[in-house]
């Protein structure tokens, strides 16, 4: 029995692995190139980050640095957590492209609905964020401030409270297409996840809980819009499959 050729088995790796580089180059020479472009404004973006807890500061109170070199280097690193959310579809697609060819044709063709729909839902999650929860959560902190105490935020710990509300609310807009493709692989059904409401519902504010910082108001907001996304991707998923049922009625 013949011994299968190490160099033909080799010789498939590599090339996935020069792919993958390849792939990943691009990414970061995209974000690196949008970085650039953004870094001029950089302080300006940050102001703008900043809006809604300057507006809800009592008045007198500003945001302050507890590092030398914060003023300097916090507005860059929002610059470039920008650059990366402006990438995103970018990047998904090169995941895409690397794993493409291993998939089936019909599988190909759901991708890019795929990628669209989640690129809109994901920037959807951050507008919910910054123009909605943001707003509330801040005008609440500082209004429960105790007496004698001055709101004063480090703008490197802003930052971190921020982007981890972006990707929190980012990541639960993504539950419809989750939903969706749970179904489309035949895993569940609309009518199996309507009994496992109930679950779901404790389910989103577990994760609310874990994505969140630890008051109740922020698991609330990013909590019941995950449980209405939740609901419109089984609403979604049962014209899905109302229209897959009529097309292959009329084929027959």
């Amino acid at each position: 029995m013949s011994q299968p050729d190490p160099k033909s088995t080799e010789a498939p790796l590599i090339s996935h692995l020069l792919e993958l580089r390849d792939r990943l180059l691009r990414g970061i020479l995209a974000v690196l190139a949008v970085f650039i472009i953004c870094a001029p404004f950089a302080n300006t973006l940050y102001e703008f980050l900043a809006a809604p807890l300057m507006q809800a500061l009592p008045e007198g109170n500003t945001m302050i640095s507890t590092e030398p070199h914060g003023p300097f280097f916090v507005p860059f690193k929002f610059a470039f957590a920008f650059a990366v959310a402006l990438m995103m579809p970018f990047l998904l697609y090169q995941l895409w492209a690397f794993v493409a060819p291993g998939l089936y044709k019909h599988e190909q063709r759901l991708i890019y609905p795929l990628m669209l729909s989640s690129s809109i839902l994901f920037y959807l999650g951050i507008l919910f964020a910054y123009f909605i929860v943001f707003p509330i959560i801040f005008a609440f902190f500082t209004a429960s401030a105790p007496e004698g105490v001055a709101v004063m935020t480090d703008i490197n710990a802003y930052l971190s409270f921020c982007i981890k509300l972006f990707f929190a609310f980012g990541l639960a807009f993504e539950v419809p297409v989750a939903t969706i493709l749970l179904v489309k692989m035949g895993i569940t059904t609309p009518d199996d996840l309507v009994k496992k409401r109930p679950y779901i519902i404790v389910a989103a504010f577990i994760v609310g809980m874990l994505l969140t910082p630890p008051d109740i108001f922020s698991q609330t907001m990013l909590a019941i819009p995950v449980w209405l996304l939740f609901e419109g991707g089984v609403y979604f998923s049962r014209l899905m499959l109302k229209k897959a049922d009529k097309a292959n009625s009329e084929q027959v």
